[in-house]
C-alpha cells in the first residue's frame, strides 16, 4: 500500500489490494468541517466546481443545524462517506479506493503478504460483497470460496445494504475463531452456508510442482506482493534442475497486487519489448519495457486464466500472450484496468487513484473487459483446480483423468510447443 523505492527500482505501485476493503476516492485534499463551512481559501476550490461545493457546504450545515439525532452527527464518518461517494461515481468500482486511517493499516498488513482472516479477496458489485478470488492455502480456498460468490449473511445475520467494511470486520477476527458465511454462488444462484476457522495467513505467492509423468513444471502465482519474482526465479531454477521442459503459469484466482512484481515477472520470460502500456488522464500513452537486468528464461510457456485473474496477474497474460504468443488457457478474466497511485491524506487515511488506464503490448483494452482467452475452456461446477501442492500425491495417470480440464488444454499446450521446438 505504500509507495517505496528501493535502489536502482521503480516506486512499489499497488495495482490491487488483496482481501481487503475496497470502498471510493479522491479529492485530493481533506475537507474538515471549517472547509465545508466556507472559511477557505477559493484557490483550493476548482473553478469548476464552485457551486457545487457551496451545494455540500449547505447540505453539512443543514444536517449540523436541524438533524434531530444530534449523536449520530459524526464530522469524520460524514467526510469520508463523501469522499467515498465521489469515488463510487467515477465507475472504477473495486479498484480506485478510499481507505480509512484504519483500512490503511489492514490493507498494508495484506499487500505486505500476511494478514489474520479467511484468505480472500473481496469486493462491493451491484450493492453487495462479492468474492473476488480465495488465496490458496487459506480457510476460504479449503472451504471452496469461489470468484463471484456473493455474501448474504455473517453468522447468521443479514448484511444486505451494509458497506464493505462493516461486512470486513465482521468476516475478520482472531486466529482459531469459527465465523460463518451465507453465500449465493454466482453461477446457479443457489444459496449455501460455509463454516471457517479464521487463522493467521502468511501467504507465498509462488509454488510449483512437476506435473506427474511429464517434462512441464506447473509454477503457480497465487499473488504479486513484495518478493514474488525472486520467488518466481527459484522456482524456475529448481524446475530446470528436475528436468523441466516447459512451463504452465497459473493464474487463476490471483487477484494481482504490486506492479512493479508483474513488470519483473513478465520480464523474467519476456527477452525485449514492452511489458505494458500506459495511458494517462491526458490520453497519452508510455510503454513501460521488459526489464533487461532479470534472469530470462526461455521455456515454452502456456497461462491459465480466469475470471478470478485480475489487475497485475492480467499484466502478466497480456504480455506473455502479446510478446510470446503464449496460449491463455480458461475462461475471460477479471477486467481490472488502471493503475492505482496512492494520495496519503493528512489524518493517515489514503485515496487509490487509477491515475492511468493500462493497455497489453499491442494496445488491448483490458478495463471492464478482461483477457479473453485463445483457448476458452471452463472448468465444471464440480472440477476440482489442482495447485501444485496437490500433484505430489497423483500418478501421472490420475493427472490425466482429473477434473482440470484447464490445466490438462494448458499441459497439451505445452507439449505441442517444446515438440515444435524440438523441430
Amino acid at each position: 500500500m505504500q509507495n517505496k523505492t528501493g535502489v536502482g527500482r521503480p516506486a512499489r505501485r499497488p495495482v490491487r489490494t488483496v482481501f481487503v476493503l475496497l470502498f471510493g476516492v479522491v479529492l485530493g485534499i481533506f475537507i474538515d468541517r471549517t472547509f465545508l463551512a466556507g472559511i477557505i481559501p477559493a484557490a483550493l476550490v476548482p473553478a469548476s466546481a464552485v457551486g457545487d461545493f457551496k451545494l455540500m457546504a449547505q447540505s453539512w450545515n443543514l444536517i449540523d443545524a436541524y438533524y434531530v439525532d444530534r449523536q449520530s452527527i459524526k464530522p469524520d464518518r460524514m467526510t469520508y462517506a463523501a469522499i467515498a461517494g465521489m469515488v463510487d461515481s467515477l465507475g472504477d468500482t473495486g479498484h480506485s479506493t478510499f481507505l480509512t486511517p484504519r483500512e490503511v493499516r489492514m490493507a498494508n498488513a495484506s499487500i505486505d503478504g500476511h494478514f489474520a482472516g479467511i484468505g480472500a479477496e473481496v469486493q462491493m458489485k451491484d450493492n453487495h460483497v462479492v468474492i473476488v478470488s480465495p488465496i490458496d492455502g487459506t480457510p476460504a480456498q479449503r472451504a471452496h470460496l469461489r470468484p463471484g460468490d456473493v455474501i448474504l449473511a455473517v453468522n447468521g445475520k443479514s448484511v444486505a445494504g451494509e458497506g464493505l467494511t462493516e461486512v470486513v470486520e465482521k468476516i475478520r477476527g482472531k486466529a482459531g475463531t469459527k465465523v460463518t458465511l451465507t453465500l449465493r454462488d454466482a453461477r446457479d444462484g443457489k444459496q449455501r452456508t460455509v463454516a471457517l476457522v479464521r487463522a493467521n495467513i502468511p501467504v507465498r505467492s509462488v509454488s510449483w510442482h512437476m506435473l506427474p509423468g511429464t517434462k512441464v513444471a506447473d509454477i503457480r502465482i497465487a499473488s504479486f506482493s513484495e518478493g514474488t519474482a525472486h520467488e518466481l526465479i527459484q522456482a524456475l531454477d529448481a524446475a530446470q534442475q528436475a528436468g523441466a521442459r516447459g512451463v504452465v503459469l497459473d493464474l487463476r484466482n490471483d487477484p494481482g497486487g504490486l506492479l512493479d512484481q508483474a513488470i519483473d515477472v513478465a520480464s523474467v520470460f519476456i527477452p525485449k519489448g514492452n511489458v505494458l502500456l500506459e495511458r494517462n488522464a491526458r490520453g497519452q500513452i508510455k510503454p513501460i519495457p521488459v526489464r533487461t537486468d532479470v534472469p530470462k528464461y526461455t521455456l515454452p510457456i502456456a497461462v491459465l486464466i480466469n475470471g478470478g485473474t485480475a489487475s497485475a496477474a492480467e499484466i502478466v497474460s497480456g504480455a506473455l500472450h502479446d510478446d510470446l504468443g503464449a496460449p491463455l488457457i480458461g475462461e475471460r478474466t477479471f477486467g481490472t484496468g488502471t493503475v492505482l497511485q496512492e494520495f496519503m491524506l493528512p489524518d493517515g487515511a489514503a485515496l487509490l487513484l487509477g491515475v492511468r488506464e493500462w493497455l497489453t503490448p499491442h494496445g488491448h483494452t483490458i478495463w471492464h473487459k478482461g483477457i479473453k482467452p485463445t483457448d476458452k475452456v471452463a472448468l465444471g461446477n464440480k472440477a476440482t483446480m489442482l495447485r501444485p501442492d496437490m500433484l505430489g500425491t497423483l500418478s501421472a495417470a490420475k493427472l490425466r483423468a482429473s477434473s482440470d480440464v484447464q490445466l490438462l488444454a494448458a499441459l497439451k499446450a505445452v507439449e505441442g510447443l517444446i515438440a515444435q521446438k524440438a523441430h
